[in-house]
């Protein structure tokens, strides 16, 4: 039996789960500003991580466990912290290890919580989507790019930010032009936003509109939905 995103009776109701992501400095925050404009639920992996490691969060005590001296009192010495993980790729990977199942199961109850409030799509907006595989269970994803000039310009302008810093940052991320491959819908960041809310509005019809979730979302995968926007 198939049923629409928005069915109320006869079967359970389905919910697209778009995946969002784009390197450092590439306008992911505001297309994902502009999907909440379209009523589309977003969750934020940055955000949900910050409420895992915030005081006497979740994931703490872990993380004191794996790097002793990082967590004193029930608080995370995040410095600290980001100079042993950019260190060390095996740091990396155990912090890694911590974070990914808490945060997956929130996203669970994420998309549990819009199953329950029948909302057609949602969005989960993960930085390093394809580095850690979190694409897999995405029936489509966004990837926001922009001119690599344009990238650098907007990452320097941040507080504390320098050269080193963003490459060290850079190595860890998939190259753009990785990302833009893997991609369902490309977003290109540096025009204008009225465009952007009608492109985007167009991904969000066109996924609402397939009647089922995988089998019939993926034949419209690089659609003609890349635009220059923000």
């Amino acid at each position: 039996m198939t049923c629409a995103p928005w069915s109320r009776k006869g079967c359970r109701a389905i919910v697209i789960v778009l995946g969002l992501t784009g390197s450092i400095g590439m306008g992911k925050s505001t297309v994902a500003a502009a999907l909440r404009l379209l009523g589309v639920p977003i969750l934020e992996a940055d955000r949900v991580v910050h409420q895992l490691t915030a005081p006497h969060g979740k994931a703490l005590p872990a993380i004191g466990a794996a790097f002793p001296g990082t967590v004193t009192n029930g608080r995370l010495d995040r410095a600290k912290l980001a100079a042993i993980v950019f260190a060390d790729d095996g740091a990396l990977e155990r912090l890694e290890a911590i974070l990914h199942p808490l945060f997956f199961r929130e996203e669970r109850r994420f998309i549990a919580r819009a199953r329950g409030n029948r909302r057609p799509v949602v969005a989960i907006d993960i930085p390093l989507l394809f580095e850690i595989g979190a694409d897999g269970n995405k029936d489509a994803v966004i990837v926001v790019s922009a001119p690599k000039m344009i990238q650098r310009a907007r990452v320097m302008r941040r507080r504390g930010m320098t050269a080193a810093r963003l490459d060290a940052i850079l190595a860890h991320q998939m190259p753009d032009r990785e990302k833009r491959k893997r991609a369902d819908f490309i977003v290109r960041t540096g025009g204008p936003r009225r465009e952007a809310l009608r492109t985007l509005k167009a991904i969000v019809d066109s996924l609402i509109r397939s009647p089922r979730r995988r089998s019939a979302i993926r034949p419209v995968r690089r659609a003609s939905f890349t635009t220059r926007t923000f």
